[in-house]
């Protein structure tokens, strides 16, 4: 097997057994690998109805055929549940170092099944494995938590654990490698329901083989090339980090502010990414073989919010700020940011979740007596509290902890909050980005933008759309959807086509696994991935009503911004869009859909 190490390690908390299974080379050969083979693995292997925080739900660490594999930006490791927070299948994707450690312990796959008695940890060293009480670092955040489990295994080991957040089973709670988040769906709330504290890894050195090794560095001396040469990967991203997205989405008037009551500020310049550098940013930082360090290593020195981390992305900047109308500063979204690093808290759910409340608090639907103090949009301090009251659910932070849908719906208006399948949306309004919305309303894991990536196209100027129309979308955001599941399979960073082609991964695809890889064979891996998730949704209980849209973005136009008067036309896009999937009118794939794929067992 080329790209792959073919083990899955199974490790079952309940019984304190572990097991090494060889990898199926038929599945990987379909599947590929990451987010696709661990997707197939829980689909197996659970019912999509169970409770996704009992002891029969699985959480699947995973890895792709180029992750690690000495190529640029090839850090990506996968982590699959079904989410306690949507009820959908989870698939959240991190970078950091902890790929390429598992790489060479010479895993493609850790499941973790059962629940453990007591707080727990694993240790991994290659194929020896211990099960380790926790009890030391239980109710720790994350730098403590890492750098004592460090102690007690190994200095270079590489630590994915939890916060307080996972362990009080926040339903926003992340996943964190250091400073790097599994951060979506509440999968850190699936480890804590079992009683998993940390996944310590440390490789042994072992290697993949590769099908045409000089064939392939010559792929990858093309890529770096590419990357260098490209001013979004060569000069924008190492120079301003993601942040540099928010002048040019602001400038379209997608930049949803105050809840998404405004999308539009008419100056930006205090709170983005040249504002981030200029003031705060002390180092670039970057995963495991990237060349670009998009990564911001940053300090507050003075006034309230003195800190020192990594961080804010652009998805941060704007939740954990403009979202909650602060327009005016960053360094209490640093502090913000920084706490939800330590306590494990996913950062966009976080920040919107701050602001469904602020939203109902000024509409009068929150009592003062709930949340102990006025509540109001562009007031940093209580941004900054309430994200540390959340992540130890204390006090409103306990309502705060179940996400903004719960908690709007808790006071009798879940359209207060903007979330689809109850998962929280990205810093793109789909009021003045189409393909944005479809692609929010679809998505099998709930809301999200990295699901389809289009808001590159209609957003950010990489191979531009026009983001007003609907004609078009439809097709754009299937074929998207299918070509980011083959890259999520693949092991790879997104931000890697800001600077090279589709075929350039399809080669590297090809010199690596020896597969005759190619647009179609990358289209055919993707869309039998995404129909495999579809239907792990529709068997945990969800519908065509559930591929909707936040109230807002359908019937509230912004007053004000390029968008003025706009709104997502969801509905005349979406029957088109299930019909070029080969799905019928109630959004299920037809059984000559599943049969072309290979997935009529599936059904």
């Amino acid at each position: 097997m080329f790209g792959l190490m073919g083990t899955i390690l199974r490790i079952n908390l309940t019984e304190r057994t572990v097991k090494k299974e060889p990898l199926d080379p038929k599945l990987a050969e379909q599947y590929l690998g990451g987010r696709g083979l661990a997707s197939k693995i829980l689909y197996d292997e659970i019912d999509p109805a169970i409770d996704a925080l009992g002891p029969e739900n699985k959480i699947i660490f995973s890895i792709g055929p180029l992750t690690a594999v000495r190529g640029p930006l090839t850090a990506r490791s996968m982590v699959v549940t079904k989410s306690p927070l949507t009820g959908t299948i989870a698939c959240s994707n991190v970078g950091g170092s902890w790929g390429a450690q598992m790489r060479q312990a010479g895993h493609d796959i850790i499941i973790v099944e059962g629940r453990a008695e007591k707080p727990t940890y694993l240790w991994v060293h290659g194929d020896d494995v211990e099960i380790r009480p926790a009890d030391g670092v239980w109710g720790e955040g994350v730098s403590r938590t890492t750098s004592v489990l460090r102690d007690e295994t190994d200095e270079k080991a590489e630590v994915m654990c939890i916060g307080p957040a996972g362990e009080n089973l926040s339903l926003i709670a992340a996943i964190m490698n250091e400073h790097r988040a599994a951060g979506r769906s509440g999968v850190g709330a699936v480890m804590g329901s079992k009683n998993l504290k940390a996944l310590v890894i440390r490789g042994v050195g072992r290697k993949a083989k590769i099908a045409d090794p000089e064939a392939f560095s010559e792929v990858i001396k093309r890529c770096r090339k590419k990357i260098k040469d490209s001013p979004a990967t060569g000069m924008g991203l190492p120079n301003l980090g993601t942040a540099m997205c928010v002048t040019p989405v602001n400038g379209a008037g997608a930049y949803p502010i105050k809840n998404g009551r405004q999308s539009f500020m008419e100056d930006d310049s205090l709170v983005n990414g040249d504002a981030l550098a200029a003031k705060y940013l002390v180092k670039k930082q970057g995963c495991s073989h990237c060349m670009i360090q998009c990564g911001r290593g940053t300090v507050v020195t003075e006034g309230p919010y003195v800190c020192e981390g990594e961080g804010p992305e652009y998805e941060t900047l704007w939740a954990l700020g403009a979202c909650c109308g602060i327009l005016d500063r960053i360094d209490a979204t640093i502090k913000a940011n920084q706490i939800c690093d330590e306590l494990g808290l996913d950062t966009i759910s976080m920040g919107l979740t701050i602001s469904c409340a602020m939203d109902l608090f000024e509409d009068g639907l929150i009592p003062l007596e709930d949340i102990g103090a006025p509540l109001h949009f562009g007031d940093a301090a209580m941004v900054v509290k309430l994200v540390e009251d959340t992540g130890y659910a204390e006090g409103f932070g306990a309502k705060l902890a179940l996400g903004s849908y719960r908690l709007a719906e808790h006071y009798g208006h879940p359209e207060y909050s903007l979330s689809c399948k109850k998962q929280e949306v990205a810093a793109y309004d789909p009021r003045g980005a189409q393909a944005v919305g479809l692609g929010y309303a679809t998505s099998n894991r709930g809301a999200c933008h990295c699901r389809a990536n289009v808001h590159q196209q209609e957003l950010l100027g990489a191979d531009p759309v026009d983001p007003h129309i609907i004609e078009g979308k439809a097709e754009l955001v299937k074929s998207k959807q299918d070509f980011w599941s083959t890259v999520d399979a693949a092991g790879v960073c997104a931000f890697l086509f800001f600077g090279i082609a589709p075929e350039d991964l399809f080669d590297a695809l090809k010199t690596v696994t020896g597969m005759d890889f190619d647009g179609k064979k990358a289209q055919e891996i993707g869309e039998r991935i995404w129909n495999l998730e579809k239907l792990f949704n529709l068997k945990a209980g969800l519908t065509a009503a559930d591929d909707t849209l936040p109230p807002r973005y359908l019937h509230e136009p912004p007053k004000t911004g390029p968008t003025a008067g706009m709104v997502n036309k969801l509905g005349e896009m979406l029957p088109e869009y299930y019909s070029l999937r080969g799905w019928d009118d109630a959004g299920v794939p037809t059984a000559e859909k599943l049969a072309e794929l290979g997935l009529q067992q599936a059904r």
